[in-house]
């Protein structure tokens, strides 16, 4: 039976897609029926707590086969990655140095590229992690971030400027959609290292180039 889904905080739509049994969220994304969500939200990776999803019902495929064989059936269906991008106060990246990445009960790790990048696959339905770094070698304390995928709401909503805000280095605080004092003074900061008319106002000009800056 179809449904309407209103999305969650920290859901996504791989996640939303593995919840209703769905193996590619464009099955959902691309559905004549969410057209309104394509317009509202041009970028699948960010929709909104609140957005509604129409999830329309499962078909069954067949395909031809003999009975009196075996038959061997692959399920090809999208990777779920995260994608981070690692940079010092300065903005230079922190390129070519060990980290870890632990999601539920998962730990991968590698070395992050020229360009400061951390690429993983990770579970679809992947809601918090930690992240470890080692800049000063593996003899030093890591750095550690604790990550939220899935959390971050798009730069249009004040949610989502003070998420991108903190990821870059100007503190708001408790990312709660509150516009306080320290996300005031957080938003000043960032316009003045940018250019921008210091208002603190998170008006369009300052969602583009904070949009820029961040990279979504």
């Amino acid at each position: 039976m179809s449904v309407h889904h209103t999305v969650q905080q920290g859901e996504c739509l791989c996640s939303i897609a593995k919840q209703y049994g769905f193996a590619n969220w464009r099955t959902l994304y691309e559905d004549p029926r969410n057209a309104h969500l394509r317009q509202e939200r041009p970028n699948p990776n960010l929709i909104y707590p609140g957005d509604q999803l129409w999830i329309r019902d499962k078909s069954t495929k067949t395909l031809p086969a003999s009975t009196d064989q075996k038959h061997t059936l692959q399920l090809n269906s999208p990777k779920t990655r995260l994608l981070m991008v690692l940079k010092d106060e300065e903005g230079k990246p922190i390129s070519n140095v060990k980290y870890q990445l632990t999601i539920g009960d998962t730990q991968s790790s590698g070395v992050t590229s020229g360009s400061g990048l951390v690429e993983q696959i990770v579970p679809a339905d992947a809601q918090e992690g930690l992240l470890e770094i080692w800049p000063d070698g593996e003899m030093q304390p890591p750095a550690k971030w604790n990550l939220k995928p899935g959390h971050l709401d798009p730069v249009e909503k004040l949610s989502g400027i003070q998420a991108r805000l903190n990821n870059l280095g100007y503190y708001c605080g408790k990312v709660d959609g509150i516009n306080g004092p320290k996300t005031e003074r957080a938003v000043k900061a960032f316009q003045a290292d940018h250019g921008l008319k210091v208002d603190g106002i998170a008006g369009p000009k300052t969602q583009t180039v904070l949009k820029n800056e961040y990279g979504c």
